[in-house]
């Protein structure tokens, strides 16, 4: 993987992660790599610094919970940045635009989509923790994103 910082015609910075840099070359050909902050696609890599490997001593080991104990996830620290809230908006839109909302139904109807009781279509909408390792469990493809509000309201 390689990461670049880009900037779109419009002059928003980014970043972005590509497998190798002909990927990203053919990607922005293709006008699939896109601003968060105005959905320009006319995107190119702008001048980094390079990383330079610093010698550091080895790290002190982790101490791991109990296997009876919860582990809890950990929230990243400090504010989203803007381009992140931009595009997690965008994303949004576009599920509310082309996908159905079922909501508390959520797995139920996943379920009887994969047994082909119900039309295959893109759904969107609320289930536990429980229902969607479940769901992961029994081969059934879902994602999760955070639901942020939307840009307009």
């Amino acid at each position: 993987m390689i990461h670049y910082q880009l900037r779109c015609d419009g002059d928003h910075g980014f970043d972005g992660w590509f497998k190798d840099s002909a990927a990203f070359d053919k990607l922005a050909k293709a006008g699939l790599v896109e601003c968060p902050a105005c959905g320009g696609t006319k995107v190119t890599r702008a001048l980094m610094a390079p990383a330079i490997a610093k010698e550091r001593p080895a790290p002190a080991p982790v101490p791991q919970p109990a296997p009876e104990a919860p582990v809890m996830q950990q929230q990243a620290a400090g504010p989203m940045p803007a381009q992140v809230v931009a595009l997690l908006q965008k994303m949004r839109a576009e599920v509310e635009k082309n996908c159905d909302y079922v909501g508390p139904e959520f797995a139920a109807e996943a379920r009887r989509m994969h047994a082909g009781e119900s039309e295959r279509r893109g759904i969107y909408g609320e289930a536990t923790e429980a229902e969607t390792e479940l769901l992961r469990d029994d081969g059934i493809e879902i994602a999760q994103i955070p639901w942020i509000p939307r840009a307009d309201g």
